[in-house]
């Protein structure tokens, strides 16, 4: 049977679509049309694709990463926070989600603490890594190769007003069609134990 350009895209996007992993989302259905990459995210902890320190891992501290970026667009109300793990052997690992920063703030302090609402910035809130717990949960892979954190940051047109502890399919359900711009960093992390 020989499929047409139609067709052949449809079952490509169906595909990636069934094998994208549980509570992962199209970013085209999140993000608000005419958004924008000019967001910047960086951190003087590593630099882009660069390994990650063992005091933000389970084998050190386990302390949140200082995390800087420059100005959002206008019309920006709230930023949210997604770092996660796509190479965890069971799929998409989370590890930190953290939303309703205020859009007047361009950094978070190393080692924030594990808190459902944060004092500072004010009003933000994290929510419940796959460890369970609040916060930042740092990289904790198997012992082998490295694996990869992507740290994920939106510009909102709106605060989400979720609860603390929300998870990162919530957010991202309450993000759809909010996003005014994004930016990305990733590190990596391996265990040799």
């Amino acid at each position: 049977m020989k499929l047409g350009p139609s067709t052949f895209s449809a079952a490509i996007l169906a595909f990636c679509a069934l094998y994208a992993g549980p509570g992962a989302a199209d970013p085209s259905q999140l993000t608000k049309e005419g958004a924008t990459m000019d967001l910047v995210l960086s951190t003087p902890a590593f630099s882009d694709g660069a390994a990650i320190p063992a005091k933000h891992t389970c084998d050190g501290s386990d302390r949140s990463p200082e995390i800087h970026w420059t100005q959002p667009p206008a019309g920006t109300v709230s930023l949210a926070l997604i770092v996660d793990d796509p190479d965890a052997p069971v799929g998409d690992w989370v590890h930190w989600v953290l939303y309703d920063v205020p859009s007047s703030v361009r950094s978070l302090p190393e080692g924030l603490p594990q808190v459902g609402k944060l004092e500072s910035p004010p009003a933000a809130r994290q929510g419940r890594n796959d460890f369970g717990k609040l916060g930042w949960g740092g990289p904790c892979p198997p012992p082998g190769k490295p694996h990869r954190y992507f740290f994920r940051l939106f510009a909102l047109d709106q605060t989400l007003g979720l609860d603390p502890g929300a998870t990162k399919a919530e957010v991202e359900r309450a993000m759809k069609g909010r996003i005014l711009a994004r930016a990305e960093i990733h590190g990596t992390y391996a265990r040799k134990r």
